[in-house]
């Protein structure tokens, strides 16, 4: 075990979860043994500094834990919400940011010729805008209404399936489509960032987001619940992996600002001073948290508009007759009040999923029997997870993984993969090549999968603790990246 100093110790352990006791407060750890023992001793560092927050009820990591800016990702920290605290750096500074998978009606079979794959990998490039000043496609829609309304606020043309209501999932389909909040704190944002956030709306953004086309694979023990979702062996469908973009960012950056300036006023803090946080009561914390809503509005619509990019580039390659339907979209940079065992709690989750299993009143109403999905992508050129929750999952707050987790920095990656080694993992020159949209990847060699944890052994992690359930496998067809 890395210790951080001789103060830690276990005070409970079994396979895939031990209770670590901290200075300033108790760890819960969901891993297994191989994944605890890697753990850097940084992340215990880390979560100390984040339990010397006044009156913090739980701390727990997934074991995708990695070490992040103020908190590390993977993190699931919560409070009472009646004398609770706020922090944008257990939210992290990509509010919002999350995952979203659609279905299509097509079988691997169809993408098979390595060359229709790279004809539609490039067709998506042209509906989504990649580089960093890059346009999107949507200057009529009103960012406002967005920020509002999350996906209700769009026009009807940009929600297809909004004609056919028994058939619609765009605006059911999801974690939550719209956030309610005090709309008067928007004034407080600047107008260059309305004018940066409404260019980027369907843009996907670099670093670890991507949109990728996937072929399924069911797992036999949840063939019901994958039937249930519409899932078959062999279909074909795209997850996509993006956030809030710039105005998300600049509403982390408004709120640390703020919370700082009250921190050294009121003699608060911890040794770490890139942990910024504040009382819930506060008003810098009510601004925090309501600007923090119509970022999640934004991130929802932006992963909704990729999407709506996507099926249009599958339809210009393979017909009118694609469907490509909502199976779910879901945060993992977020914080909001839940109910657990009759207490109202305010969630922090950095980097970590929520799973509800069937029956809980929380899931989505499309999703009420079977518990909704958990989208679990894992690095470029392995496999993601489409998994459900467990009822054991109520002991961590009903938080899961949320992918691989990084195992070393961009910059440490770029020193020790070679093209040649990342080309490799992807089958470059292979029938079955997964074919990425950088034709150098050299500029996106610190994705590679060398840079990431095993995801097979994250997810061994997450069911063996009995969190949740793997519904199917979803293996790598062909990825879209931006620079």
């Amino acid at each position: 075990m890395n210790t951080w100093n001789t103060t830690i110790t276990s005070k409970t352990e079994d396979s895939y979860y031990r209770t670590i006791a901290l200075p300033a407060g108790e760890l819960h750890v969901y891993a297994s043994e191989p994944l605890f023992v890697e753990l850097p001793a940084k992340v215990f560092e880390m979560a100390n500094n984040n339990l010397l927050i006044p009156n913090a009820s739980y701390m727990s990591y997934t074991p995708d834990v990695h070490v992040g800016v103020g908190t590390c990702i993977g993190t699931t920290a919560v409070w009472e919400a009646e004398n609770g605290y706020v922090s944008p750096s257990i939210v992290g500074n990509d509010i919002g940011c999350g995952m979203r998978v659609h279905l299509t009606n097509m079988h691997r079979d169809e993408l098979k010729d390595v060359k229709v794959r790279r004809k539609l990998i490039k067709r998506m490039g042209k509906y989504v805008p990649l580089n960093m000043h890059e346009r999107g496609h949507f200057s009529d829609i009103r960012l406002e209404h967005v920020l509002k309304k999350g996906v209700h606020g769009l026009p009807n043309k940009y929600v297809p399936d909004i004609y056919t209501p028994k058939k619609t999932t765009s605006l059911t389909h999801l974690e939550c489509g719209r956030f309610s909040f005090d709309e008067k704190m928007l004034d407080e944002i600047p107008e260059p960032i309305w004018h940066r956030a409404h260019r980027q709306l369907g843009t996907l953004g670099g670093g670890n987001h991507f949109a990728e086309v996937q072929a399924i694979e069911i797992a036999e023990h949840n063939r019901d619940v994958a039937e249930a979702w519409g899932l078959f062996d062999g279909q074909v469908v795209i997850m996509i992996h993006s956030g809030s973009r710039a105005w998300g960012g600049a509403v982390s950056e408004h709120g640390i600002k703020a919370m700082s300036q009250w921190m050294r006023a009121s003699g608060q803090g911890t040794p770490d001073p890139r942990l910024t946080f504040a009382p819930l009561e506060h008003p810098f914390a009510q601004s925090y948290v309501n600007l923090m809503y119509s970022a999640l509005n934004y991130a929802v619509v932006n992963r909704h508009l990729i999407a709506y990019g996507i099926r249009e580039a599958f339809r210009d390659v393979f017909g009118t007759k694609v469907e490509m339907r909502t199976l779910y979209d879901l945060m993992h940079n977020y914080a909001w009040e839940e109910v657990h065992q009759g207490r109202r709690m305010f969630v922090h989750r950095k980097g970590a999923t929520l799973a509800l299993p069937p029956h809980h009143p929380d899931n989505p109403k499309p999703y009420a029997e079977t518990g909704h999905p958990a989208l679990i992508p894992g690095s470029m050129g392995s496999r993601s997870y489409l998994m459900v929750g467990r009822d054991g999952g109520s002991d961590n707050y009903y938080s899961i993984c949320h992918g691989a987790g990084r195992v070393r920095s961009r910059s440490a990656t770029k020193q020790l993969v070679t093209v040649d080694e990342f080309a490799a993992s992807l089958k470059v020159g292979k029938e079955d090549e997964i074919v990425v949209n950088q034709p150098m990847l050299e500029s996106i060699v610190d994705e590679s999968p060398q840079a990431y944890k095993n995801v097979e052994h994250i997810i061994e992690s997450v069911v063996g603790a009995g969190l949740a359930e793997v519904v199917a496998v979803c293996q790598p067809l062909a990825a879209l990246k931006g620079a």
